[in-house]
């Protein structure tokens, strides 16, 4: 929805006592989310139909996760749950985000509280999701990404992508600090990355908390890249495999998706793009998080009515993958008319596809393109109107800025 969203990612690095501290964490996020303190900026389709579906559906229960979204450094021990006021949990998951296993927790007697039944892994990355509904059958979610704390001995921090994950062709290695950085060329020394496939990778800052490195073109198919932090004597390296080569272009003149697998048309897929008034960002983005559903509120970034309610409300869009840190997001639609597709741009900025609600039809456009999409994959978009210059840090937007540029902008080029 729109661009106000800036999360940051969600791996986020730290120089601790001036060293350089680094511990492989986030990566792929597929869960059932949402949030019911919506969060600031949403990039979506959002017609007057899904506004008054979303205030129809308005949930009297409150959710909190404890501790909050983008918690580091959570003692394996601390206080971890999930509670609900004016409502009870119909459901909680807690998922390792570099593998998928669930944590077992359970919920309380009277519905109202969960928590994990044992300790947590250290240096681990974790999604939950929660379900709530009022006294009168209405639904609530909330949802909170958290990493715990690495050992003592260990590099501390965090680094994107998870070590061991498999990601899209278009993921760049970012290292981000949690302080401006003064002698970059000195850290920038301290981190190598290679590809098995002999691209030559370079370094670039984007800003001066977040070093990204990528090759000049995307990562060949089936590589692994190592990544190789070293400071006084000691020494971390992250490995994770590059997949199948995805690329998918939509033209927002023409209002389809062109989805090519390894070089091949594999799916050309009718979409809604951002309206007039709202233009999808033209240019190379990448899918750097992925939502089975999510909250979407207009309010968070400032569209409201006359009468001050959000301009829309929607409180579990479907197949939702984000695209910029704010707020661009490629998702399901289920408020729209099928004329839509193909053939009107209606949304805030976000690529809408087709789908039903609830997400629950896996042959619709929306199921299919999430269930066929790596975090990395990426996602072009052409021809639309917007005349911004997408910024390389707004999300995982690298591939925007020429290698030429890319390279007289490394410390070290």
């Amino acid at each position: 929805m729109l661009r106000k969203r800036r999360t940051g990612l969600v791996a986020t690095t730290g120089v601790l006592g001036g060293v350089l501290a680094v511990t492989a964490l986030g990566g792929t996020s597929i869960a059932a989310t949402g949030t019911d303190s919506p969060s600031p900026g949403t990039h979506s389709a959002s017609p007057a139909r899904a506004q008054q579906e979303g205030a129809a559906e308005t949930s009297e229960a409150r959710i909190q996760i404890t501790p909050g979204q983008g918690t580091h450094n959570v003692g394996i021990d601390d206080p971890v749950g999930v509670t609900v006021s004016k409502g009870k949990l119909t459901k909680v998951t807690m998922t390792a985000v570099a593998t998928g296993a669930e944590v077992a927790g359970t919920v309380s007697a009277d519905g109202v509280s969960w928590k994990p039944n044992g300790p947590l892994e250290r240096a681990t990355a974790y999604q939950i999701a929660a379900e709530a509904e009022d006294a009168k059958g209405r639904p609530a979610s909330g949802n909170a990404t958290i990493t715990t704390v690495s050992p003592a001995n260990d590099f501390i921090g965090h680094l994107s992508p998870e070590d061991g994950s498999t990601v899209g062709v278009g993921m760049p290695v970012t290292v981000t600090f949690d302080r401006a950085v003064g002698d970059k060329a000195a850290v920038e020394s301290e981190i190598q990355v290679s590809s098995s496939s002999g691209q030559q990778v370079v370094g670039r800052w984007l800003t001066d908390h977040r070093l990204d490195f990528r090759p000049e073109n995307y990562w060949m198919p089936g590589s692994t890249v190592t990544v190789t932090l070293t400071r006084y004597g000691v020494q971390k390296t992250v490995t994770f495999t590059i997949g199948r080569s995805q690329i998918s272009t939509v033209d927002a003149k023409t209002k389809q998706m062109t989805v090519v697998r390894n070089g091949k048309t594999i799916r050309t897929i009718p979409i809604s793009s951002g309206s007039a008034e709202h233009p999808t960002y033209n240019g190379r983005m990448v899918i750097s998080e992925k939502f089975r559903h999510i909250h979407m509120n207009g309010a968070s970034v400032g569209l409201k009515e006359k009468n001050g309610k959000p301009s829309y409300d929607i409180k579990a869009v479907p197949h939702a993958m984000r695209l910029t840190d704010s707020g661009t997001f490629i998702h399901g639609n289920y408020w729209g008319a099928d004329s839509v597709f193909g053939k009107v741009n209606t949304s805030h900025g976000c690529v809408g596809l087709k789908d039903v609600r609830n997400g629950g039809n896996s042959r619709l456009p929306a199921a299919w393109f999430f269930d066929h999409s790596l975090i990395g994959d990426v996602v072009i978009v052409k021809n639309s109107k917007d005349k911004t210059m997408l910024a390389p840090d707004n999300g995982l937007s690298d591939w925007n800025v020429p290698w030429s540029e890319w390279v007289a902008g490394s410390p070290a080029g």
